[in-house]
């Protein structure tokens, strides 16, 4: 095992690695930019040292800078988060020729899921069932046009690299495909430096499902059950929960399969999630996948008893993966609500200074912090600022917790979506499990303009 790692990643992620190499004995080491000196996590590391200034392009992203910390302070492996370059080939491959341990899959797995086409290609020749659509990038907005016609409107536009919903744009006609595709070609070789697109029919009124993986080096693999992450705004996950409230157990018997068939066609090592469009007949379909930890690997915690950071960790470092299959089981029900820093109406972010940050505390209420009641939020990054879980015996239990938890969360000195996420937990809606990606299209948007 290790004894010191470096956490290349910020916030709320940074600090929870921090918390389980506590509890192993390894010792941390943490990077930050200037707008982070005072953050909470640079206090928690062992270490911590200063690789730049904000903007991330200049800091958490300066790949030579991280691996020159990591040398320096005698790191023996790095952790990368989510987000940032924690789905970087690149990273993942230059961490390794430095001598060092990257705590995730190979680069060569990094890059064949990070490409969404590749990844579609992948999932079908490993038998995992995927949304009808293309298999090679469209050419034009010209193709794209002739392509939609022969699928059918409604099609979902998509970028072939990145993800978090940039470049992706539901089309219902021909008119919004050639404004569409254009638009989103450029905002994807933006942000990714990449412009193709591809394009699938679109699944309407689907819920995000997703299954959590764990592999080892040595062929042993298992799968932790799902995750329900269908309410979400601009394609980014607001809310998600464990297991979902309508999956049968055949079918999440059925999913899980087919992510481990997933995991065992690439070879897969370490922490991953297979995330799956899930339509009204409880058919799936792949999406993508996801190779590193997720935002809401919590509620998955939660409801196996597994610390996922802590098998990260051990399958780093070589260890033969001790979890097996007929050994885990669901426990009760777990709800994690996201809280960011940003207009509830307008979800645009609200960066300023925190005067107050009183959370609740009790039994099965659990919180993943990236501020203190003094931080200032910076407009540097996500406005994601906590995250908010709580576990029941039942999901009426888990609801209930979470309602009166909600109610006693105050933040001042910027805005936040409290109130959004009060609104969505006591829906009776979202009680009955009526969770679709059109969640806050069709019962939360309407109560905005009903003020």
């Amino acid at each position: 095992m290790f004894t010191k790692i470096l956490i290349a990643n910020r916030g709320e992620i940074a600090a929870r690695v921090i918390r389980t190499c506590k509890q192993m004995n390894i010792s941390t080491v943490a990077v930050y930019s200037e707008a982070d000196q005072e953050a909470p996590y640079v206090k928690e590391a062992d270490e911590s040292y200063l690789i730049g200034k904000p903007r991330v392009n200049e800091s958490y992203l300066n790949i030579d800078k991280i691996l020159k910390v990591a040398k320096e302070s005698g790191a023996q492996a790095i952790h990368p988060g989510y987000g940032l370059l924690s789905e970087s080939a690149e990273f993942a491959e230059k961490v390794t020729r430095a001598g060092l341990v990257f705590i995730g899959p190979r680069p060569e797995v990094i890059a064949k899921m990070g490409d969404k086409i590749a990844a579609r290609h992948e999932m079908s020749q490993a038998g995992v069932p995927i949304v009808p659509g293309t298999d090679e990038a469209v050419a034009s907005a010209e193709a794209a046009l002739s392509i939609a016609q022969s699928f059918g409107y409604p099609v979902m536009l998509k970028a072939a690299a990145g993800g978090g919903g940039i470049g992706m744009q539901a089309v219902y006609s021909d008119e919004e495909l050639e404004k569409a595709f254009e638009g989103n070609s450029k905002r994807a070789q933006t942000f990714f430096g990449d412009g193709k697109m591809f394009m699938e029919k679109l699944i309407e009124n689907p819920r995000h499902i997703e299954m959590q993986v764990l592999a080892d080096h040595h062929g042993h693999a298992v799968h932790l059950f799902e995750r329900e992450c269908s309410i979400q705004r601009r394609h980014q996950k607001v809310v998600e929960e464990a297991p979902s409230p309508v999956l049968s157990e055949e079918t999440r018997r059925q999913m899980g399969e087919s992510a481990l068939k997933a995991v065992e066609r690439l070879g897969y090592s370490n922490a991953g999630t297979i995330e799956f469009l899930v339509d009204e007949q409880e058919n799936y379909y792949f999406l993508e996948m996801n190779t590193r930890l997720q935002v809401e690997h919590p509620v998955t915690e939660e409801i196996t008893g597994v610390d996922l950071v802590e098998q990260q960790l051990r399958v780093a470092s070589n260890e033969v993966l001790s979890l097996k299959q007929e050994d885990l089981s669901i426990q009760g029900h777990a709800i994690e609500v996201r809280i960011y820093a940003e207009d509830p109406n307008t979800f645009y972010p609200s960066p300023g200074q925190l005067t107050k940050l009183e959370l609740p505390e009790g039994e099965n209420i659990r919180h993943e912090l990236a501020v203190n009641g003094s931080s200032k939020v910076t407009p540097f990054y996500d406005p994601m600022i906590a995250k908010l879980v709580v576990h029941g015996e039942t999901r009426e239990q888990a609801i209930d917790l979470m309602a009166k938890a909600l109610h006693k969360y105050e933040i001042e000195g910027i805005k936040s979506n409290l109130t959004m996420l009060k609104r969505i937990i006591t829906h009776d809606q979202f009680k009955k499990g009526n969770t679709k990606t059109t969640f806050i299209r069709d019962y939360y948007l309407p109560t905005l303009t009903n003020q």
